[in-house]
Order: structure tokens, then C-alpha cells, then sequence
């Protein structure tokens, strides 16, 4: 698992430019405030009407100022942009039997179920969120225009009860004037520094097994530190699971349980009551099977 993969990036992301076919759109700056305020739950904001469910699938256009995201399965999302690009988080090699190719691939490898040794080797920008030699971070910066892509490093638990320095990442999304998080396989709370390097999310992607990951209490107290306007939960492995973080958020949170694996968001029309939208997963061309 510690190995090197001859087949990603560098450990410093070079600045590269959009796939082809794609429309070139100019990123629209975010709010993010990282590196600027290193106070831990710095807010900005935002206030706009209910997200409400829809109707499209992950073939449609994206609208103008939205991001598409859209539950696959475990912790992998895909993250879509009006002007063409597309993201898959937490990627294992498997999004479904659709053959689409995305753009940018991010991983983590506290499990097996989150990376792959072996990419599919059409993806032009595959990020490890891992330390590759056990001892210095890997830090991304990759600006594709319309998204900055960025991460995080945390620490997590290693196989024998000791810790593995950087053996994680919080990936960041900025799109459209959003700031988009991905707590990929987060084991412990992150600290004041980590909270300012992250900066104020609009949307977070949180694992809620309350087991191999950070424990439901503590998970729930950060999700109410930070107050994204969007919660959406990932890595449960049960509607039981999924049900007692879900009561656990409701004293602070409306609870929004969709049909749907994706919703599109804007910046214009996140809830104006912080919100955990709960999706249910569905690989790539699925649909209505």
C-alpha cells in the first residue's frame, strides 16, 4: 500500500489545463478564506432558499453557476462543472459500467476500497492523497481553470494501533465561487491549522460509519462546528448507520432525504438552514436498473 505508483501524479501538482473538448470557462473566485483566518469554525454567511430535488442525471448539462455532484458508491463522487469537467473522489478503479473517463481522480488509502495501483491510464490527473515515503505530505494544487483542486494532509490510525503521518486528505473543490470538501477517510478531528488551511466549505463530503473513521460523536460535533450550508453523508454501510447519524444531526440540521444519488448546487441557492442531504448511492449507468 506504501509503494510508489509509477502511474501518479508528483507530489506537487504542475498547473495543466482543462481536457479536450471541453468548454473553457473562468473560475469564479470562492470564499474559501483559507490560509487567511487561522480561527477554527470562521463563517461566512450565505443566505438563499432550499435546494430542491431534480430531475436530470449525471448526462445532462450542468446549469450555469451550478456543480453537479453525484453519490457513485462508498466515498467516491463524481464532481461535475457546467463547462465539461469531471471529478471522481476517493476512486478505486470501478465508477460503474459506464466508460467514462473523468478528468481528475483523487485518492486515499487508508482501505483498499478507496485507491488503486492501477488507474485507468486514459485519467490525465490522478492525485494521491497519501505520503509516499511515510514522512513528508503530498500537497496538490491543480488548477484547471474552472476548478482549483487542492488538499489537506491529516493523519490517520495505522494497522498495528500507532499512527501514520499524512496517510489521509481533505480534498477542496473550488467551482463556480463554491468551496467544495471531500473529508476522504478522516480518523481525527482536525486541528486549528488544518481548519484554516481547509477554509470555510459550502458543501462537505463526510464519512458517517462512526467506526473506521472518525467516531459518529465526534464526526457530528465537527459537522456542527464547521456549519456547512450542505452535509452530504458517505461510508455507511447501513440505513441504520446512516439513521443514527441522522438523528444526531437533526437538532441543528434539516434533514433532506433524496431519491436521487446527485444534487446540483449554486451559490445562489444553498439553504439558508444548514442541511444534510442524504443520497443514495448509484454506480455510473445504473440508471433505472
Amino acid at each position: 500500500m506504501g509503494r510508489l505508483l509509477g502511474s501518479l501524479t508528483a507530489v506537487l501538482t504542475l498547473v495543466v489545463g482543462p481536457a479536450l473538448a471541453q468548454e473553457v470557462v473562468e473560475r469564479k473566485p470562492s470564499h474559501c478564506r483559507a490560509y487567511v483566518e487561522n480561527v477554527p469554525g470562521f463563517q461566512v454567511i450565505q443566505a438563499a432558499a432550499r435546494l430542491e430535488p431534480q430531475t436530470v442525471d449525471y448526462k445532462s448539462a450542468v446549469p450555469i453557476e451550478h456543480v453537479r455532484l453525484n453519490y457513485i458508491d462508498h466515498s467516491m463522487f463524481l464532481i461535475q462543472t457546467r463547462g465539461g469537467l469531471s471529478v471522481v473522489t476517493d476512486y478505486n478503479g470501478y465508477i460503474g459500467p459506464d466508460d467514462l473517463v473523468p478528468d481528475v481522480v483523487t485518492m486515499n488509502h487508508a482501505h483498499g476500497s478507496h485507491w488503486t495501483a492501477s488507474p485507468d491510464t486514459r485519467i490525465p490527473n490522478v492525485l494521491p492523497g497519501w505520503s509516499q515515503d511515510g514522512e513528508n505530505a503530498v500537497h496538490h494544487h491543480l488548477d484547471l481553470g474552472e476548478m482549483l483542486i487542492r488538499n489537506v494532509p491529516t493523519d490517520i490510525r495505522s494497522a498495528y494501533g500507532g499512527v501514520e503521518a499524512h496517510g489521509n486528505s481533505i480534498f477542496v473543490f473550488e467551482a463556480e465561487g463554491l468551496c467544495i470538501g471531500h473529508l476522504g477517510h478522516l480518523h481525527h478531528t482536525p486541528t486549528p491549522e488544518q481548519y484554516a488551511a481547509i477554509g470555510r466549505l459550502d458543501v462537505v463530503m463526510a464519512p458517517v460509519d462512526g467506526g473506521l473513521t472518525l467516531p459518529l460523536p465526534e464526526m457530528i460535533a465537527l459537522l456542527k462546528h464547521v456549519r456547512s450550508a450542505v452535509v452530504i453523508p458517505m461510508h455507511w454501510f447501513s440505513t441504520g448507520s446512516l439513521d443514527r447519524f441522522l438523528v444526531g444531526m437533526q437538532d441543528q440540521f434539516e434533514i433532506d432525504v433524496r431519491d436521487e444519488p446527485f444534487i446540483e448546487v449554486s451559490l445562489r441557492d444553498l439553504p439558508r438552514t444548514p442541511t444534510v442531504v442524504a443520497l443514495p448511492p448509484q454506480f455510473l449507468g445504473m440508471e433505472g436498473r
